[in-house]
């Protein structure tokens, strides 16, 4: 067989070859690179990267298409909206390199996506303390204990909580400096914890940048089942990053935009009437209201 020769199915051989010798050479200049994890990953994105533009015979053309994509999610982004972090969530590297970085240890909280609405120094409410702040919605008690996996309390674990209000909006998208549907409170002695919040509803990423574009493109479905987002930190422990998901919420039986979902993590919001007692007494003036149970465990820092 000549080198001009082809294979069933393959490149010429030839082109074979030049296609190598370019990944070679690419691997090749990393070579005095002294840092060994920096080497490590350059020469896996080098060779994955080289191996899908092989392997889908990529054309010049949709590769500038491909970098004007990028561009434009780099444009889009600012201090409020990180367009990368919602590509990242659609495409599941988000909740693939979760999966990589949480090992599944014993009984521990299964963790999920970060998303991109998180915001530090959030404010603190005690126990009983309602996060809304004005944000608008169906109230909902939410209530739990935080134990390490062999069931010992964790008191003083820092809780902090997020969601969306009724509209599908986090307070950040608003642009007008509020702070709502967002908080901080500590476990008591007994690891427990409550505060009230919002009964969670779907809603969609924001869809009007170039993520959006591409999952209309491709036949997909820009919304999010229903969550609340936690972040639960605790020394000596490893720090859990996880929503909890309404159980019977349509959405998930169509799916999840950013494939957070986790069995373990759907959790029954009950719908109350207005007329039922509310656990710390408050007045609702009317409204009807849900409650949520959560339990976290937290696995240790070090997994041995």
């Amino acid at each position: 067989m000549t080198t001009s020769e082809t294979t069933p199915g393959s490149a010429p051989n030839r082109q074979v070859e030049v296609e190598e010798d370019v990944l070679r050479r690419v691997l090749d200049s990393f070579s005095g690179c002294t840092d060994p994890r920096l080497r490590e990953i350059m020469e896996g994105v080098v060779r994955h990267l080289h191996s899908f533009i092989r392997e889908v015979r990529l054309s010049e053309d949709e590769w500038k298409y491909a970098i004007d994509f990028l561009t434009a999610v780099g444009h889009i982004t600012d201090d409020t909206r990180q367009e990368f972090i919602l590509l990242s969530d659609t495409l599941g590297v988000s909740m693939q390199t979760i999966a990589v970085n949480n090992e599944a240890y014993r009984n521990a909280t299964e963790a999920t996506v970060f998303g991109p609405f998180f915001v530090d120094d959030a404010p603190e409410v005690p126990l009983g303390g309602d996060i809304a702040a004005g944000a608008v919605g169906e109230p909902a008690w939410v209530e739990g204990t935080v134990t390490d996996t062999d069931g010992r309390p964790v008191p003083g674990a820092r809780i902090e909580v997020w969601e969306c209000d009724e509209d599908g909006m986090y307070d950040v998208q608003y642009g007008d400096g509020r702070t709502a549907g967002r908080a901080c409170l500590y476990s008591d002695e007994d690891g427990a914890f409550r505060f009230w919040g919002l009964t969670p509803v779907p809603y969609p990423i924001p869809y009007d940048g170039p993520v959006g574009k591409m999952l209309s493109a491709v036949g997909r479905s820009p919304v999010r089942a229903a969550h609340l987002h936690f972040m639960v930190t605790a020394p000596g422990l490893r720090t859990l990053v996880t929503h909890i998901f309404v159980e019977g919420d349509p959405q998930l039986e169509i799916g999840d935009s950013v494939f957070g979902v986790k069995d373990s993590l759907i959790k029954p919001f009950r719908k109350q009437s207005p007329e039922t007692p509310t656990p710390d007494g408050r007045r609702l003036d009317g409204q009807e209201w849900s409650r949520a149970r959560f339990d976290i465990v937290l696995a240790p820092e070090e997994i041995t």
